[in-house]
């Protein structure tokens, strides 16, 4: 059963935003183990510096990384808040994030804004307004595609997040928007910034995000977000952001599904 939610006035309350292609945490270290997530992972020490070891031994004490997806690592913080802002690794957003960044293609170092992006992060929680989240994540990964979005991507767009529970395989999506598979797909990933099948797999975590604010338990939600199981759901979770659902939710964070 998920944690008796917490007025989402509380002062420092922890809180995950959602979008297609990318999440953002803030609140307390989540003290992750060694992990490869299937997904970049812009962390930003919000009150202090933290450590990020990679498998091969090497460290690096910082307030801003970016680390690559499937690069095994563990973010290591001290007591205080943090916060991970999780970016598809196709997605125009990481690509621009990382171009404000030096080091490897695994590990980027030192956002060049930086200082604002800290200041801004010790005023976030889970009260804070979606304009102010959304002003964060484009100074720190801006969005650098058109804004024109094709109307049969737009379709397409609109059949995944009414069909979040529902299996919607690219060939039915690219039919129903009058397409080739191989058109559609490459005109979806030039549109949305990232792949078909992965855009639908965070389809089905924001329909995870909607649907704990009136289903009973967290098991309940991710079946019926059109997951094969509680399991399914649970190792989705962890290979995407490097933790189980259960160590997130013990936090009592504010989960909130944006567009």
């Amino acid at each position: 059963m998920r944690p008796e939610p917490l007025s989402e006035t509380c002062p420092g309350r922890a809180a995950l935003w959602l979008w297609p292609g990318q999440a953002l945490y803030v609140g307390p270290s989540l003290e992750l183990d060694v992990h490869s997530g299937s997904v970049s992972c812009l962390a930003v020490g919000v009150d202090t510096e933290f450590t990020v070891r990679l498998e091969d031994g090497s460290r690096q004490v910082l307030r801003t990384a970016l680390v690559a997806a499937r690069v095994r690592h563990r973010v290591v913080a001290p007591r205080g808040r943090t916060a991970f802002c999780y970016l598809d690794p196709a997605s125009a957003r990481e690509r621009a994030c990382r171009r404000m960044m030096s080091g490897s293609a695994e590990l980027a170092l030192r956002h060049e804004r930086e200082a604002e992006l800290l200041r801004l992060a010790a005023t976030m929680d889970g009260g804070t307004p979606i304009e102010a989240i959304r002003r964060w994540l484009d100074l720190a990964a801006p969005d650098d595609r058109a804004e024109a979005v094709d109307g049969r991507i737009r379709q397409a767009l609109r059949m995944l997040a009414e069909g979040a529970g529902r299996p919607l395989a690219a060939e039915k999506a690219a039919a129903e928007v009058g397409l080739s598979v191989s058109r559609f797909l490459r005109l979806f990933r030039a549109q949305t910034g990232t792949t078909f099948r992965r855009y639908r797999l965070w389809a089905r975590m924001l329909r995870v995000a909607t649907l704990l604010d009136t289903w009973p338990d967290l098991s309940t939600a991710a079946v019926e977000a059109g997951f094969a199981s509680p399991s399914h759901f649970s190792s989705a979770f962890h290979s995407m952001f490097g933790l189980q659902p259960s160590r997130l939710l013990a936090e009592q964070p504010v989960i909130k599904a944006c567009q």
